[in-house]
């Protein structure tokens, strides 16, 4: 399996910083409320210890208790501005990771949904999940645990540093002796985790594309037995995922007990060194104010250092997703550009001018191929597996882009068309019916809100797919569930003909349309073919013998290329190799 691996770098990615700025905004309000929040936070937070300090130096000392219930009143009124202050900021801070990432999944997802087919072809879905959900989840982190959480500590830091400094220069450098060791224990823990959290995340893509893909193809694993095998290969990339965790937690469990005894080796030092120059007051200055509060200043101080490890990382995971995402939006080269022509009605003239097309690089599957086809005609496509036939129907939709020469419908270049506009005119019925777990009616309007049940039921008659529908409960309500699980082939494929139908499209493409459905269902559905289509320009790619007898115009491909044209007795009479293929194919019908 192909597993994506992924550097988050040794800096911060401030152009990725700056496009998540971008992303805030519609919200920049908010946001500013948030800055001004945290710097308040900055600044209140190294206040109750200078107060403390003056109340044991200038009240305490000297038994004035009125004054210092006074200063204990105004510290409660500080406390409680403080949490008040701390509430808005995170609540504020939260509501705008929410907002954003719920804007940015939105744009991401009409990203994905305006992609050509190919960009799919190479792309494993569970990736794309990772990137819509849990790489986007990361950044509510980025705002209410990373970026405001450690602007706030770095400004706390330097605040407390200022007041230190103002109250007591000695003190000041005996609490900081222990710094380089922080930093250094920090910058450890720092590299560690960063290289332990982009491991985690690696593994949570490779388990969303192994667990979707597999999931899927379900059936394939135990049709051939492999469940032990495809076991052991999910216990491997979920020990992956266990490892990388694990060694996180390795990594906090050992940081913070460091750290806190590097803080408390501060405190100690503090104490030893503030008490002797209480005791020597007089000629050092040092009163047990002061002690006190630098005691306090120094638990405020280590608290945001080391803070600020954790939220970096928790800062640049968010970036690392962040990056992910950018680069998903930003690729443009498969993103399917929209024309301007929306005709209300076409004709259903269809034209291949010169097509050259390959799904990788130069391996061509479609070689100069010319088709044209009169409005109301019917053509068939015939050829061995991999002649092209699908490749055709593909492009008339624009699921992907030609390389060379053009397709014209009713004279214009598709390119020019809205896709809307495009893929409305076109009806199309393919092999492989997906549906999605909901209801029957919107399995067939997909949403639309301009398709009604009227039309929906016009169609059903149409197809003779009415009285199955209305023997289910619930009628058209009734839930088909995940991919039609409920429903027998013969009913999806009948639900896959109303789909077609249902805005009566001129033009009509029948992709081995009957091919999974019985004899009786077959014999139920080709009167409703026959109607469907009357009056429209068909394109069947050959599935059965009766549809291809009664095509105006087969066309018969091999390896990309048109090899003979005509209608079936034409063909038959050329004894070609259209001959060959109805001989070894449907010789069991002559």
């Amino acid at each position: 399996m192909d597993k994506e691996k992924v550097s988050s770098g040794n800096i911060i990615d401030f152009k990725v910083l700056g496009r998540i700025m971008q992303f805030v905004s519609p919200y920049k309000g908010r946001f500013y409320l948030v800055v001004s929040f945290t710097f308040l936070l900055g600044i209140l937070t190294p206040i109750r210890p200078v107060l403390i300090q003056y109340t044991l130096d200038e009240h305490v000392q000297f038994g004035n208790y009125r004054a210092m219930v006074n200063v204990m009143l105004i510290i409660l009124a500080l406390l409680v501005i403080q949490s008040a202050v701390q509430y808005v900021h995170t609540y504020v801070s939260g509501r705008i990771a929410q907002f954003v990432i719920r804007d940015i999944r939105i744009r991401l997802y009409e990203h994905l949904v305006n992609l050509r087919l190919r960009f799919f072809d190479k792309t494993p879905i569970g990736r794309l999940v990772t990137r819509t959900i849990a790489d986007v989840e990361t950044l509510a982190d980025v705002f209410s645990e990373g970026l405001a959480a450690m602007a706030s500590d770095l400004l706390q830091i330097v605040f407390i540093l200022a007041f230190m400094f103002y109250i007591d220069w000695r003190l000041t450098l005996v609490s900081l002796s222990t710094i380089p060791l922080m930093l250094l224990a920090t910058y450890v823990f720092k590299e560690r985790i960063k290289v332990a959290f982009n491991d985690v995340r690696n593994a949570v893509s490779n388990l969303n594309s192994f667990v979707q893909e597999h999931i899927t193809g379900m059936n394939v694993v135990q049709i051939f037995g492999s469940e032990k095998r495809e076991f052991q290969k999910f216990d491997e990339i979920n020990k992956e995922h266990r490892d990388a965790n694990l060694r996180s937690v390795l990594y906090y469990s050992v940081y913070f007990p460091v750290a806190e005894i590097i803080a408390a080796m501060g405190t100690g030092l503090l104490v030893w060194y503030g008490a002797k120059g209480v005791i020597n007051m007089d000629a050092t200055g040092i009163t047990i104010g002061n002690l006190i509060s630098f005691i306090m200043f120094i638990q405020l101080f280590f608290r945001p250092i080391r803070m600020i490890a954790d939220r970096y990382n928790t800062l640049q995971m968010g970036i690392v997703g962040c990056s992910r995402i950018i680069n998903l939006l930003d690729d443009q080269s498969d993103v399917m550009v929209d024309g301007a022509h929306a005709p209300k009605t076409i004709k259903g003239e269809v034209t291949f001018d010169h097509v050259w097309f390959a799904y990788n690089a130069d391996n061509y599957v479609l070689r100069d191929v010319n088709i044209h086809i009169q409005p109301g005609e019917t053509i068939a496509l015939v050829g061995a597996t991999g002649a092209g036939k699908s490749s055709v129907i593909n492009l008339l939709n624009r699921f992907y882009e030609i390389n060379r020469g053009a397709i014209l419908v009713d004279g214009v270049d598709i390119k020019e068309y809205q896709l809307a506009s495009l893929r409305t005119n076109i009806g199309v019925v393919l092999q492989d019916v997906f549906l999605f777990s909901d209801s029957i009616r919107n399995n067939i309007s997909i949403g639309h809100d301009d398709v009604n049940d009227e039309m929906i039921l016009h169609a059903a008659d149409l197809v003779g797919a009415r009285k199955f529908i209305d023997r289910l409960p619930g009628g058209l309500g009734y839930n088909v569930m995940e991919r039609g699980a409920t429903l027998s082939v013969g009913q999806r494929q009948l639900l896959s003909f109303i789909r077609a139908m249902v805005y009566d499209p001129k033009i009509l493409v029948l992709d081995e349309a009957t091919s999974s459905v019985d004899s009786e269902t077959e014999e139920m559905i080709q009167e409703a073919i026959g109607k469907m289509m009357s009056g429209r320009t068909s394109i069947v790619i050959a599935h059965r013998l009766s549809t291809i007898q009664k095509a105006d115009k087969i066309i018969v491909l091999d390896k990309g290329e048109i090899k003979e044209v005509g209608n079936h007795n034409q063909l038959l009479a050329k004894n070609g190799y259209y001959s060959q293929l109805y001989k070894m194919q449907y010789k069991e019908l002559v």
